[in-house]
């Protein structure tokens, strides 16, 4: 409404990117309040988790699942967000998340899928975990999907009429908020212990057991399952000079870096890949891929999760994890035979 208010029309490219988000936490919602009803009369379902306006706002815990401040049921690690779950649903057996999007394919969804499954193991490990993904008719990829994913089709949808009423200043209807005696609170439950930055310590000094690497540890389910949390592991770092022959392409200017940052991450086809992090400044972290084509630059979060990894390795990681560009050329030849 306020990008109206400002003369900006459909057509505008800031206001088109501001409708999708609206319409996207519009369409969340309004499945949120059909999942609860159909929660509450399910009998396989013994208990779900309540957020948004159902539950009283309480601050997010640390090291816990909570819901927070905006209604959303979280997990952190210490200060930092490191999951976000639309729905909780428990079975008996089974812990269900769920993933409501309007998105039009699934194919870059799996990442997140991976971590948010492999997060809720960590926590509840009696349970087996599966997704449901709720979207929109015509979304493509879904036939990709893991095997512990479900897909639930909605027909296509619209918040126009949404955005209309509340430009009106309409009158809204009373909220019918849902009894039930499954609801579950999000900071009740008891999850299993999981240290986030102790677990990241221990997973890099396990995979420098060997030179370069430890294969037979990092093909551990346990590892890949931590994997899929931290999206990458860390395996070492390189000098800054070496890096420049590795990545001759890339921009150096006003930068204080004193090491590159290596990892190991997972791509969307069943491979592995180097990945690099350069922390030119205390807020200033660049993630480096190199390809075919020369280095890919993204920005990391000034605020964000990775950069208090890179706190926490800057204590952690010595001189006894420094890579030779020997070293370096093994582990990428190593990674490029493994498959996941």
């Amino acid at each position: 409404m306020s990008l109206e208010a400002k003369g900006l029309t459909m057509e505008d490219e800031g206001y088109i990117s501001a409708f999708r988000s609206f319409e996207g936490e519009v369409y969340e919602n309004y499945i949120y309040e059909k999942l609860l009803r159909y929660a509450a009369n399910e009998p396989r379902i013994k208990s779900f988790i309540i957020k948004g306006p159902h539950k009283q706002r309480t601050r997010a815990q640390s090291d816990a699942l909570s819901v927070s401040w905006k209604g959303q049921i979280i997990y952190r690690a210490r200060h930092k967000e490191i999951g976000e779950f639309d729905g909780l649903l428990f079975t008996d057996k089974e812990l269900y998340f769920v993933e409501m999007t309007l998105v039009k394919s699934v194919s870059n969804l799996k990442k997140r899928l991976r971590k948010k499954r492999a997060l809720l193991e960590v926590l509840f490990p009696r349970y087996q975990v599966k997704a449901l993904l709720v979207l929109n008719e015509g979304a493509t990829g879904t036939s990709d999907l893991p095997p512990y994913a479900s897909v639930w089709l909605t027909k296509p949808y619209s918040a126009r009429h949404i955005l209309e009423r509340l430009s009106a200043n309409s009158l809204r209807a009373p909220m019918i908020r849902v009894e039930s005696s499954k609801i579950a609170h999000a900071e009740e439950l008891k999850v299993a212990a999981f240290k986030y930055y102790a677990t990241l310590s221990w997973m890099l000094r396990s995979l420098r057991g060997k030179d370069p690497i430890d294969l037979e540890f990092f093909r551990r389910a346990a590892t890949q399952r931590y994997h899929d949390i931290y999206t990458k592991v860390y395996i070492g770092y390189l000098s800054v000079d070496d890096f420049r022959i590795i990545a001759p392409d890339l921009n150096w200017n006003g930068s204080n870096a004193s090491r590159v940052v290596v990892a190991i991450e997972k791509d969307h086809s069943g491979g592995y890949f180097l990945t690099y992090f350069i922390r030119h400044s205390s807020k200033k972290l660049d993630n480096v891929v190199i390809g075919l084509g020369g280095s890919k630059v993204a920005k990391k979060d000034p605020f964000g999760i990775t950069l208090t990894e890179m706190n926490h390795l800057d204590k952690v990681m010595d001189e006894t994890f420094a890579l030779t560009l020997e070293q370096h050329t093994a582990l990428q030849n190593v990674i490029l035979k493994l498959t996941h």
